[in-house]
């Protein structure tokens, strides 16, 4: 069983208007064969959290710990974590003018496993995973999310969750821009990957809707850059029906009167 633990995690971004907190001390175990759901309004530090893990360049940790495997993996490289098996999948897939989906896959699988697949397995597990997505073959010869719908940006990451075998999967609003069956597809891609391989899923979303097909085991709530609340998957629906006003005191009126 592989581990993935985050300790009092404090960090920060660069804006126009000067060095800015975004995570406040955030605690979060996930294993491998449990799916983790956060949940939280816009700005609450979902995303920042999903990029610091990958080690996006843009974030600073100013605060804290992440290991993996007792590993430090604030230590390792963006391509050491995907070795590691740390996969990403991002909620603006970005384009890669000049490189085919074929070649990229198989670049990236030989990268993380230390030599090239077999060309004839390799070539089949590639149609299978297609397939079930349902994947025009025609997309392997493309530029990577080049001309890409967001439904296909988005198959296409699941593609790479399916082929790279990662033991640590973390999905960032992997249901943003998705229609109804798109969703459906996308996500019985996750549960196939983590059916095969007992995947760990760290699962960011602000809706309950993906969680109807990928049932999670955890729910934690994060507000300003802090996990709130933790709880199962009744907590996710509580969300749905109560939003997060609740988790923002209401303030008082400027105008009432000071007490003695």
């Amino acid at each position: 069983m592989s581990v993935l633990e985050i300790r009092d995690l404090h960090v920060t971004v660069e804006t126009d208007e000067g060095t800015t907190p975004i995570l406040n001390g955030v605690n979060l175990t996930i294993r491998t064969g449990e799916t983790h759901a956060i949940m939280g309004p816009n700005g609450s530090g979902k995303s920042t959290l999903a990029y610091t893990i990958a080690g996006h360049p843009k974030y600073t940790v100013t605060g804290g710990t992440i290991t993996f495997d007792g590993e430090d993996v604030l230590e390792m490289s963006v391509d050491e974590r995907a070795r590691a098996g740390v996969f990403l999948a991002m909620q603006y897939p970005v384009e890669i003018p000049g490189v085919t989906v074929t070649n990229f896959l198989r670049t990236a699988k030989t990268a993380i496993d230390g030599e090239a697949p077999a060309l004839r397995t390799w070539t089949k597990d590639v149609k299978e995973s297609m397939k079930a997505l349902k994947m025009d073959n025609k997309f392997a010869a493309r530029n990577v999310n080049e001309g890409f719908s967001g439904g296909e940006k988005k198959r296409h990451e699941i593609l790479q969750l399916e082929l790279l075998k990662p033991k640590m999967a973390v999905l960032d609003e992997t249901d943003s821009g998705l229609d109804v069956d798109a969703l459906k597809i996308v996500s019985e891609g996750v549960n196939r990957a983590k059916a095969a391989t007992d995947l760990g899923v760290l699962l960011i979303t602000h809706y309950t809707r993906i969680l109807r097909y990928i049932k999670p085991d955890f729910v934690h709530v994060m507000v300003k850059g802090q996990i709130v609340e933790e709880g199962g998957p009744e907590l996710a629906d509580r969300l749905e029906n109560e939003g997060y006003e609740g988790y923002f005191p209401a303030e008082a009126p400027t105008d009432a009167p000071v007490e003695a």
